[in-house]
């Protein structure tokens, strides 16, 4: 059975499978060019859908664009071979969440407008700050996009039969196209529904696998533990801390520091804050957190479930020896538990997932470019929002076949690093400018370019010196050997260099001397008022 499981998945049914994945392209480019009969050129409409969702939409949207690829299949795969341990990732992405909500959700979308620029710059001086911090949102983005679309060309050519190098990249281009003509034809309203739409899908998927595999083991969660450690070559260790984590003090450290990234990382993700800015009021923004707190808190404890189902049900061996190792975990429960059909259908929702960040990235990235570099830095802040929004299409454009090249270049290659070092850069480099921005008077243009451009270089140099590129049978590059910091994540010296380098760049810089500004931030940032009224300064 377990076989015949993992045969399922590696051949599946192409015709099955590619048939789902074309209904559902169907159905959301529906929805999209519906949404598009209420969209106008207006900046507003395109970057932010009008601010027209309510608390609950919103919410949805945020899980969608929060729940990743990597939450779905890499955490279930995670708990499914080392138990505990990738439990951890659950509590780390759901604890980030709460932070990001807690500590800059509500008071970043009163203060801004449609990016994350808006709120960095408010008191501070508009065009290096801005600059800065749109160099940062492309990194960020970027990095976040080229693992999203290299992990969509795995997925997909592994469900649809396609091996070989050129046809997977032939996957990536799809994807990269998709992603394309999804933003230009709805911008923010029409990418806001595929995200409601692959929320409800993903969580109702999850859902029934959790029911399926209790009906497989007939029990609750107890049983499906009891099978787990039974069915798992390491027993009741997957119950326990450090099967995946425990080596050695060097992999303590490193998971510190992963688990820093992932905590901090959030709270400074452009695309999940740009979110929060298509909700009409602060009290509609205070439902959006509620609903994606309940959402994302349901979904990470379903992770646990599926995670220790697949171990009981289908075995690690099998899941590590099967393509796409962990991250086949959860399509070889479906196909377990459900049948192919079913398998079929959750790679489709899985497809979902890559699509709709990918999507969310790709918004924000060109409206970096578009409203904080084109407008702000190149225009002086006197480009019209129709102006705005042709760059930003063509931005769209030009970051889509960037990211299809990079996507190819990264398939086969180690490419959790990209993510981790998404995250590490938004802890390290956005993270300490927006707190301190928030909270911290006496915070300076000085300060703010520190920590950006500090964090940003601290945690690429590390991970550029690190085992994740070179010095280790997994990294990028396995033959060659220039790795000098032991860790393959940096945020352990890269979050709090950030958040130091604000300070020194705050007491060795000039004061801006916007006292009103400052007044009127601390103002918005509680109260929401002015909210609609553009930065200028």
């Amino acid at each position: 059975m377990h076989t015949l499981a993992a045969e399922q998945v590696s051949t599946g049914n192409p015709i099955l499978n590619i048939s789902i994945f074309i209904l559902f392209i169907v159905v959301t480019m529906t929805v999209v060019v519906r949404a598009t009969r209420t969209t106008s050129q207006k900046g507003t409409d395109f970057y932010t859908g009008g601010a027209s969702f309510s608390g609950t939409q919103n919410g949805l949207a945020i899980s969608g664009d929060y729940l990743s690829a990597a939450a779905f299949l890499g955490v279930t795969g995670a708990i499914a071979l080392n138990g505990y341990d990738g439990f951890l990732y659950s509590v780390a992405f759901l604890i980030a969440l709460l932070v990001a909500l807690v500590l800059v959700a509500e008071p970043l979308r009163n203060t801004g407008r449609f990016t994350m620029a808006d709120v960095l710059s408010f008191r501070l001086k508009q065009k290096p700050v801005r600059l800065a911090a749109a160099i940062s949102t492309l990194a960020i983005s970027l990095f976040y996009l080229i693992a999203q679309m290299a992990g969509a060309g795995g997925l997909v050519a592994l469900l649809l039969g396609i091996n070989g190098a050129a046809a997977q990249a032939v996957v990536v281009a799809i994807v990269g196209v998709l992603m394309i003509v999804y933003v230009l034809v709805g911008g923010m309203k029409g990418t806001t529904y595929i995200q409601m739409i692959k929320a409800v899908l993903l969580v109702g998927g999850s859902i029934v696998i959790t029911l399926l595999t209790f009906f497989a083991v007939k029990g609750g969660f107890n049983a499906v533990l009891e099978a787990a450690v039974l069915n798992h070559p390491q027993g009741d260790a997957i119950l326990s801390p450090g099967l995946q984590y425990g080596a050695n003090e060097l992999t303590k450290l490193d998971f510190i520091s992963l688990g820093a990234a992932l905590v901090f990382g959030t709270a400074g993700l452009p695309h999940v804050l740009m979110r929060f800015y298509t909700v009409p009021t602060a009290k509609e923004a205070r439902g959006s957190m509620t609903w994606t707190i309940a959402i994302v808190a349901l979904f990470f404890l379903m992770t646990v479930v599926m995670g220790y189902g697949a171990a009981a049900l289908v075995g690690a061996d099998q899941i590590a020896n099967a393509p796409g190792g962990a991250n086949s975990a959860v399509l070889l429960l479906a196909s377990r538990v459900g049948g192919t059909i079913f398998m079929a259908m959750i790679s489709a929702v899985a497809f979902a997932t890559i699509l709709a960040v990918v999507a969310g990235l790709a918004i924000t990235a060109s409206a970096s470019v578009a409203h904080d570099i084109y407008n702000s830095v190149i225009r002086d802040g006197k480009a019209t929002e129709e102006e705005q929004v042709r760059v930003s299409r063509i931005t769209v454009i030009v970051i889509g076949l960037l990211s299809i090249v990079l996507g190819i270049g990264a398939m086969g290659q180690n490419i959790a690093f990209l993510v981790a070092l998404a995250f590490g850069i938004a802890a390290a480099a956005n993270l300490p400018t927006i707190l301190y921005s928030l909270y911290w008077k006496r915070f300076n243009t000085t300060g703010a370019l520190f920590s950006i451009y500090g964090g940003l270089l601290t945690s690429v140099i590390l991970i550029i010196f690190s085992p994740a590129v070179s010095g280790a049978a997994t990294s990028m590059l396995p033959n060659a050997d220039f790795a000098w910091f032991p860790l393959t994540n940096p945020a352990i010296i890269a979050i709090p260099t950030g958040f130091l380098l604000g300070i020194i760049g705050t007491f060795l810089g000039k004061p801006d001397n916007f006292p009103l500004k400052r007044a009127e931030m601390e103002v918005r940032s509680l109260t929401g008022v002015g909210v609609e009224k553009p930065v200028e300064h």
